[in-house]
């Protein structure tokens, strides 16, 4: 059982959804300290608009969890981490190998040495953000010949990829399959090295804190949006693309035939489950999914966000593709009900509205898509 006031680390803490869990917790009465590198590719070269992180309650120091000395430094006196920081990008990490594992791998496993071997820590509870990109397809039925198992397909291949062929097909009777909400007990089947490493990180706490007496919970992420998110970063955050090349009078590309769907959850619900994971008298001990339930198409959301801007949906179904994208992938979130008492309030027409409301505020950013694309083609993980 951890007090009602809290001293709370968040790794990552001046990103994101580092900046919404901070300030909820603030407004909790919790005191916080953040480690954050300050990434260029998340924050820019010059960071801007980190004021807040100078106010009343609030302890900054700038390092990395890849430094032993850094996270020694942070971890003094906490009470919880909640660990955030971490490389993101699936696109990216299938050729930044090296830099994905050291930072999400690696920096965990530093975190876990360090409380291991402090025999005066004070630390009693990690909560730490993974994503849903450990269940890779995630769960299928087939209505035809099996409507009550459920199914894990595989990956598809770059071969399907190229051939059109977008859904998952029955392996016994051939029809298409339909998705299904993913479970947390549902297997994890991780497609990318992105989700490769936020799953060896949820096994690094799970099996650390069991053996040293601490609480833990592992929030699984959906697709998370809203205000705060970085315009910069061209690896990540598909509504910072598009929002970008809406103000600039762009057509909206779509991959695959736009009927992909994601499970799109407002920041302000991801803070709110963060909150209510800190401030749990009990013993959480499992993993939780973190999203609206709700599956929406990615042509369905460029229309939402195009009508947020009051702008034409200027959409380009391109047919093009890349490799380690899933298919589908919507939450079942009973379980976050269940065990924190919370259910997302955030419909997406009004966290459209304000996310859409936020990014007219923001300096116009380059649109840096096309640059990426061209990363991602030239090691062979785009085509169409």
């Amino acid at each position: 059982m951890l007090n009602q006031m809290s001293k709370i680390l968040i790794t990552g803490g001046a990103g994101f959804i580092g900046g919404h869990v901070s300030k909820r917790l603030l407004k909790a009465g919790h005191s916080v300290r953040i480690l954050d590198v300050l990434s260029a590719q998340v924050h820019g070269t010059i960071p801007r608009d980190l004021e807040w992180l100078q106010g009343e309650g609030i302890q900054f120091l700038r390092g990395s969890v890849t430094n032993r000395d850094d996270m020694r430094r942070a971890l003094e006196g906490m009470d919880v981490v909640v660990h955030l920081a971490a490389e993101t990008g699936t696109g990216q990490s299938m050729y930044e190998v090296a830099r994905y594992c050291e930072t999400n791998v690696s920096g965990t496993a530093i975190l876990l040495d360090i409380l291991a071997n402090d025999p005066g820590r004070t630390v009693r509870r990690i909560v730490l953000a993974s994503s849903r990109s450990i269940y890779g397809e995630g769960a299928f039925s087939c209505r035809q010949c099996q409507p009550s198992a459920r199914v894990y397909p595989e990956a598809r291949t770059a071969k399907q990829l190229s051939e059109g062929h977008w859904e998952h097909a029955c392996q016994v009777c051939g029809s298409p399959l339909e998705p299904l909400p993913t479970h947390e007990d549902d297997p994890a089947k991780p497609a990318s090295i992105y989700a490769a490493t936020k799953y060896t990180q949820e096994d690094l706490v799970r099996v650390a804190a069991a053996s040293l007496g601490i609480d833990y919970a592992i929030l699984r992420l959906q697709n998370v949006y809203g205000e705060g998110q970085s315009l910069k970063n061209p690896y990540t955050g598909i509504l910072s693309i598009f929002s970008t090349r809406i103000r600039r009078g762009l057509p909206l590309p779509i991959f695959e035939d736009g009927q992909e769907t994601r499970d799109f959850v407002h920041v302000h619900d991801v803070a709110e489950s963060f909150g209510a994971a800190v401030e749990s008298v009990a013993d959480i001990r499992t993993a939780l999914n973190v999203g609206t339930g709700v599956k929406t198409t990615v042509e369905e959301i460029a229309r939402h966000l195009s009508d947020a801007f009051a702008a034409d949906a200027n959409l380009v179904v391109t047919g093009e593709y890349r490799v380690g994208d899933i298919r589908h992938n919507f939450a079942d979130t009973q379980r976050l009900q269940q065990v924190l008492g919370y259910s997302p309030s955030v419909d997406l027409a009004a966290g459209m509205r304000r996310f859409a409301e936020w990014v007219n505020r923001q300096a116009l950013p380059e649109d840096r898509l096309e640059s990426a694309n061209a990363e991602l083609r030239s090691h062979g993980l785009m085509g169409g």
